[in-house]
């Protein structure tokens, strides 16, 4: 099992640094990572060349984490791919526990962990929805982004047989792939958490953009819209993509907004 770690960033140096720390202290360390920089202008690059020289370190000019992301699966050689986000951190055995799994079930091609909340420097338990589920999870990924980036190992064909992340999508382009992904692959879990996964910064994406369901809207309707649904699963997409769509259309003309009310009710239209 060849494992490629995949790690975007942008102007995170510090925390980039403690992330890596946490890969090359995992109990089976992976067969190459793969550092992509999104432009950043922190000096990061120095930091990777000094104290990482291990890693492939590639960077871009500013374009986003999608685009990260894909670049680094364009270089990645191993056959798996493990994603970490820069401001996140494995736990010790999160690779060890994940590939043994795989290797015991040599038909799963996904793979994600619980993990560990942090907020603000203080660990919080999440609530109950947002705990992790095995096996054909459509329905839960439908319902909220229900696989974390920096918990999942992804078997290079998945990629090529639905495509890669969206770079359409500034925010909810996990949404969007998970929802490629689940409609066409179970996936195994391993249900003790193998991540610290850390929020509360300013930097935050989920921060920066406001109305976080127009993304997820978009990518109901392009799954939809794809012909690659079972009738199970169309009829759940559409149900909630109606829901969601007539929320903002609601939203839309409370606030006198008429063309994109108009934009809403075409879309309603449609389904």
């Amino acid at each position: 099992m060849t494992i490629s770690v995949v790690i975007p960033t942008y102007n995170r140096r510090d925390l980039l640094s403690r992330a890596l720390l946490s890969v090359f202290a995992q109990s089976l360390l992976p067969t190459e990572v793969l550092v992509i920089d999104d432009g950043s202008a922190d000096g990061t690059e120095l930091m990777i060349a000094k104290k990482f020289p291990m890693v492939r370190y590639y960077r871009q000019e500013n374009a986003g984490v999608s685009s990260a992301r894909n670049l680094g699966i364009h270089h990645a050689t191993g056959d798996w791919l493990a994603f970490l986000d820069a401001d996140d951190e494995w736990l010790p055995d999160k690779l060890k526990q994940q590939s043994k799994a795989l290797i015991a079930n040599p038909e799963s091609k996904v793979c994600h962990t619980e993990e560990m909340w942090i907020r603000n420097g203080i660990r919080v338990n999440p609530a109950k929805k947002y705990a992790k589920t095995a096996g054909c999870i459509f329905n839960d990924c439908l319902l909220l982004c229900a696989i974390s980036p920096s918990t999942v190992m992804i078997h290079r064909s998945v990629f090529d047989a639905v495509g890669v992340f969206d770079t359409d999508f500034p925010v909810c382009e996990d949404y969007d792939l998970w929802l490629r992904i689940t409609a066409n692959y179970p996936v195994l879990l391993i249900a003790e958490p193998q991540i610290k996964k850390y929020g509360g910064h300013d930097d935050q994406l989920s921060q920066k953009y406001w109305g976080m369901d127009r993304f997820r809207i978009k990518a109901l309707q392009k799954i939809i819209d794809s012909g690659q649904l079972s009738q199970e699963n169309q009829r759940s997409a559409i149900t909630l993509l109606l829901t969601k769509a007539q929320i903002y259309l609601d939203g839309a003309i409370k606030r006198e907004k008429i063309e994109e009310a108009d934009d809403y009710r075409q879309l309603i239209s449609r389904y």
